[in-house]
Protein backbone atom coordinates (compact mmCIF):
# COMPACT_ATOMS: atom_id res chain seq x y z
CA UNK A 1 0.00 0.00 0.00
CA UNK A 2 1.25 3.50 -0.63
CA UNK A 3 1.22 6.92 1.30
CA UNK A 4 -1.57 7.94 -1.05
CA UNK A 5 -3.84 4.94 -0.31
CA UNK A 6 -2.66 5.19 3.49
CA UNK A 7 -3.50 9.07 3.60
CA UNK A 8 -6.94 8.26 1.53
CA UNK A 9 -7.86 5.64 4.33
CA UNK A 10 -7.14 8.05 7.37
CA UNK A 11 -9.11 10.84 6.24
CA UNK A 12 -11.92 8.24 5.71
CA UNK A 13 -11.23 7.24 9.39
CA UNK A 14 -11.44 10.84 10.35
CA UNK A 15 -13.89 11.73 8.46
CA UNK A 16 -12.55 14.47 6.37
CA UNK A 17 -13.19 15.15 2.90
CA UNK A 18 -10.19 17.23 1.37
CA UNK A 19 -9.79 17.75 -2.33
CA UNK A 20 -7.23 16.57 -4.89
CA UNK A 21 -5.08 18.92 -4.64
CA UNK A 22 -4.98 19.04 -0.99
CA UNK A 23 -4.02 15.76 -0.66
CA UNK A 24 -1.25 16.29 -3.39
CA UNK A 25 0.08 19.24 -1.07
CA UNK A 26 0.03 17.39 2.05
CA UNK A 27 1.95 14.01 -0.09
CA UNK A 28 4.18 16.57 -1.54
CA UNK A 29 5.08 18.06 1.78
CA UNK A 30 5.71 14.46 3.12
CA UNK A 31 8.05 14.08 0.05
CA UNK A 32 9.43 17.47 0.96
CA UNK A 33 10.23 16.02 4.68
CA UNK A 34 11.67 13.05 3.40
CA UNK A 35 14.34 14.44 1.37
CA UNK A 36 15.07 17.25 4.05
CA UNK A 37 15.12 14.75 6.78
CA UNK A 38 17.65 12.90 5.37
CA UNK A 39 20.59 15.67 5.45
CA UNK A 40 19.01 17.61 8.45
CA UNK A 41 16.99 15.46 10.91
CA UNK A 42 14.32 17.04 10.94
CA UNK A 43 12.14 14.55 12.71
CA UNK A 44 12.68 11.37 14.45
CA UNK A 45 9.84 9.41 12.31
CA UNK A 46 12.21 8.10 9.58
CA UNK A 47 9.97 5.53 7.35
CA UNK A 48 8.03 7.20 4.69
CA UNK A 49 4.43 5.48 5.60
CA UNK A 50 4.85 6.26 9.25
CA UNK A 51 4.99 9.45 8.64
CA UNK A 52 1.12 9.65 6.90
CA UNK A 53 -0.29 8.43 10.62
CA UNK A 54 2.39 10.25 12.61
CA UNK A 55 2.54 13.73 10.98
CA UNK A 56 -0.07 14.07 8.32
CA UNK A 57 -3.16 12.08 9.90
CA UNK A 58 -2.01 13.37 13.45
CA UNK A 59 -2.20 16.82 12.70
CA UNK A 60 -5.47 16.94 10.75
CA UNK A 61 -7.49 14.61 13.24
CA UNK A 62 -7.38 18.12 15.45
CA UNK A 63 -9.22 19.73 12.74
CA UNK A 64 -13.09 18.94 13.87
CA UNK A 65 -12.61 20.54 17.11
CA UNK A 66 -10.90 23.83 15.57
CA UNK A 67 -12.30 27.35 14.69
CA UNK A 68 -11.29 29.46 11.86
CA UNK A 69 -9.28 32.31 12.22
CA UNK A 70 -5.84 33.54 11.84
CA UNK A 71 -3.76 30.88 13.99
CA UNK A 72 -0.39 30.81 15.41
CA UNK A 73 1.47 27.52 15.68
CA UNK A 74 4.52 27.62 18.51
CA UNK A 75 7.40 25.44 18.04
CA UNK A 76 6.25 24.16 14.95
CA UNK A 77 9.61 22.43 13.94
CA UNK A 78 9.22 21.14 10.88
CA UNK A 79 6.06 22.60 10.23
CA UNK A 80 3.73 20.23 12.29
CA UNK A 81 0.53 20.79 12.81
CA UNK A 82 1.03 24.01 10.68
CA UNK A 83 1.73 23.21 7.57
CA UNK A 84 -1.05 20.63 7.63
CA UNK A 85 -3.99 22.54 8.98
CA UNK A 86 -2.87 25.38 6.30
CA UNK A 87 -2.92 22.87 3.89
CA UNK A 88 -6.73 21.74 4.76
CA UNK A 89 -7.83 25.00 5.49
CA UNK A 90 -7.01 27.43 3.44
CA UNK A 91 -9.04 30.26 3.84
CA UNK A 92 -7.25 30.23 7.48
CA UNK A 93 -4.30 32.02 8.09
CA UNK A 94 -1.00 30.40 9.82
CA UNK A 95 2.23 31.75 11.32
CA UNK A 96 4.22 28.92 11.74
CA UNK A 97 7.53 30.00 14.53
CA UNK A 98 10.19 27.93 16.20
CA UNK A 99 13.69 29.15 17.32
CA UNK A 100 15.93 25.96 14.93
CA UNK A 101 16.96 28.16 11.85
CA UNK A 102 17.34 24.69 10.21
CA UNK A 103 13.86 23.69 10.62
CA UNK A 104 12.36 26.98 9.59
CA UNK A 105 14.78 27.16 6.70
CA UNK A 106 12.71 23.80 5.81
CA UNK A 107 9.35 25.67 6.33
CA UNK A 108 9.75 28.27 4.89
CA UNK A 109 10.82 26.10 1.49
CA UNK A 110 8.09 24.07 2.10
CA UNK A 111 6.05 27.01 2.09
CA UNK A 112 7.21 28.22 -1.34
CA UNK A 113 7.07 25.26 -2.87
CA UNK A 114 4.01 23.77 -2.07
CA UNK A 115 2.61 27.16 -2.98
CA UNK A 116 1.31 28.40 0.76
CA UNK A 117 -0.38 31.25 0.33
CA UNK A 118 -1.77 31.56 4.10
CA UNK A 119 1.41 30.85 5.84
CA UNK A 120 4.19 32.52 7.22
CA UNK A 121 7.35 32.18 9.09
CA UNK A 122 8.99 33.40 11.72
CA UNK A 123 12.65 32.36 13.18
CA UNK A 124 12.89 33.32 16.74
CA UNK A 125 11.95 32.36 20.31
CA UNK A 126 7.82 32.90 21.26
CA UNK A 127 9.16 35.17 24.01
CA UNK A 128 10.39 37.81 21.72
CA UNK A 129 7.75 37.74 19.05
CA UNK A 130 6.01 41.08 18.87
CA UNK A 131 3.35 39.94 16.06
CA UNK A 132 1.23 43.46 14.67
CA UNK A 133 -1.99 41.36 14.71
CA UNK A 134 -3.19 38.79 17.46
CA UNK A 135 -4.44 35.79 16.94
CA UNK A 136 -7.64 33.57 17.32
CA UNK A 137 -6.27 30.76 18.28
CA UNK A 138 -2.66 29.04 19.34
CA UNK A 139 -1.55 25.48 19.13
CA UNK A 140 1.25 23.50 19.62
CA UNK A 141 2.25 19.47 19.35
CA UNK A 142 5.48 19.11 20.70
CA UNK A 143 6.51 22.83 22.64
CA UNK A 144 6.04 22.79 26.40
CA UNK A 145 4.15 21.34 29.09
CA UNK A 146 0.34 22.72 29.03
CA UNK A 147 1.52 25.13 31.82
CA UNK A 148 4.28 26.73 30.30
CA UNK A 149 2.42 26.62 26.71
CA UNK A 150 -0.14 29.07 28.36
CA UNK A 151 1.93 31.18 30.28
CA UNK A 152 4.29 32.08 27.15
CA UNK A 153 2.18 32.99 24.73
CA UNK A 154 -0.78 34.36 26.88
CA UNK A 155 -0.42 38.07 25.45
CA UNK A 156 -0.37 36.51 21.81
CA UNK A 157 -4.51 35.77 21.31
CA UNK A 158 -6.85 38.09 20.87
CA UNK A 159 -9.59 38.42 23.18
CA UNK A 160 -11.86 35.46 22.98
CA UNK A 161 -8.78 33.54 21.44
CA UNK A 162 -8.42 30.25 23.00
CA UNK A 163 -5.78 27.75 22.71
CA UNK A 164 -5.24 24.22 21.30
CA UNK A 165 -2.14 21.80 22.70
CA UNK A 166 -2.16 18.48 21.07
CA UNK A 167 -0.64 15.83 23.99
CA UNK A 168 -0.53 12.51 24.87
CA UNK A 169 -1.96 11.57 28.47
CA UNK A 170 -2.92 15.46 28.97
CA UNK A 171 -4.61 15.01 32.42
CA UNK A 172 -1.73 14.75 34.13
CA UNK A 173 -0.60 17.85 32.55
CA UNK A 174 -4.04 20.23 34.03
CA UNK A 175 -2.48 21.53 37.30
CA UNK A 176 0.18 23.27 35.12
CA UNK A 177 -2.31 25.78 34.15
CA UNK A 178 -2.13 28.86 35.66
CA UNK A 179 -5.42 29.92 37.30
CA UNK A 180 -6.43 32.37 34.74
CA UNK A 181 -7.42 29.89 32.21
CA UNK A 182 -9.51 27.47 31.89
CA UNK A 183 -10.35 24.22 30.38
CA UNK A 184 -12.50 24.50 28.04
CA UNK A 185 -12.43 21.17 26.59
CA UNK A 186 -10.71 17.65 26.79
CA UNK A 187 -10.86 15.45 23.44
CA UNK A 188 -9.72 11.66 23.12
CA UNK A 189 -8.50 11.63 19.45
CA UNK A 190 -8.12 8.06 17.47
CA UNK A 191 -5.64 8.63 15.10
CA UNK A 192 -5.08 6.40 12.30
CA UNK A 193 -1.44 4.30 12.42
CA UNK A 194 -0.89 6.23 15.11
CA UNK A 195 0.13 3.49 18.14
CA UNK A 196 -0.08 5.87 20.90
CA UNK A 197 -2.25 8.11 23.08
CA UNK A 198 -3.15 11.00 21.48
CA UNK A 199 -5.88 14.06 23.20
CA UNK A 200 -6.43 17.74 22.11
CA UNK A 201 -6.67 20.40 25.05
CA UNK A 202 -8.67 23.46 24.29
CA UNK A 203 -8.01 26.18 26.75
CA UNK A 204 -9.18 29.75 27.40
CA UNK A 205 -9.03 32.74 29.71
CA UNK A 206 -11.62 32.76 32.59
CA UNK A 207 -14.48 34.98 31.89
CA UNK A 208 -13.83 34.99 28.36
Amino acid sequence: MSQAKDLQQGLAALGLDLSDTMRQQLLGYLALLDKWNRVYNLTAIRDPRQMVGYHLLDGLAVLPHLWPGRWLDVGCGAGLPGIVLAIARPDWTFVLLDSNSKKMGFVQQSVIQLGLKNVSAYCGRVEDYRPLELFDGIVSRAFAELGDFARLTATLAKPGGKWAALKGHAEQELPSLPQSFDVEKMVSLQVPGVVATRSLVVVKRKGE
